[in-house]
């Protein structure tokens, strides 16, 4: 353990951060779950609608600094793709 106040106001911090990020990535993958589970379902609604979800949450994360945006546009196209094929 940290003997200097601010490093363990650090591992404070970084516990936190942690959490939310895993929170957050958790969060990303439910929402890419349901739009593949409505793809492969084949319900042309559900995916269109459970896309614009996945999409805003990929964009807070983001925002939040979660994922690099490249990673986050990557995986938007892909499954705006995968819809766009139903």
């Amino acid at each position: 353990m940290a003997n200097i106040k601010s490093q363990i106001k650090r591992i404070g911090t970084n516990k936190k951060a942690t959490e939310r990020n895993k929170a957050v990535k958790s969060e990303l993958k439910t929402a890419i779950r349901r739009t593949h589970t409505a793809i492969t379902a084949g319900d042309k609604a559900a995916a269109t609608s459970a896309l614009l979800v996945a999409s805003k949450k990929l964009d807070k994360a983001v925002s939040k600094g979660v994922i690099h945006q490249n990673q986050a546009a990557n995986r938007k196209s892909s499954i705006a793709k995968q819809v766009s094929a139903l």
